[in-house]
């Protein structure tokens, strides 16, 4: 699986911009990828990058209604990036703040 298969998208919100001090960093990723291939994937995406920890959750889908229809949205996965203290931060995030 490609690194841009398993990370699909930053997650950019007001508590995850707040990790960003503390070189924590907040993503959508592919729902069968696990933490080894996570932290591979962040590493090879952004240059200069060491991973030190993956925490991974799991989101279940929230009940929604449109009238008298109703469903789920989808289910996703989480995962929270923690770069080592030595480590470049990501430029991504920092056009952000």
């Amino acid at each position: 699986m490609l690194a841009q298969d398993i990370i699909i998208r930053p997650i950019v919100t007001e508590k995850g911009m707040s990790g960003i001090v503390t070189k924590k960093y907040t993503f959508e990723v592919a729902k069968d990828a696990n933490k080894i291939e996570v932290a591979k994937a962040v590493e090879e995406l952004f240059k200069d990058v060491k991973v030190a920890k993956v925490n991974i959750v799991n989101v279940k889908g929230k009940l929604r209604r449109q009238g008298r229809y109703e469903g789920y949205t989808r289910a996703w996965k989480k995962a929270y990036v923690t770069l080592t203290q030595d480590s470049k931060t990501i430029e991504f995030f920092e056009g952000m703040m």
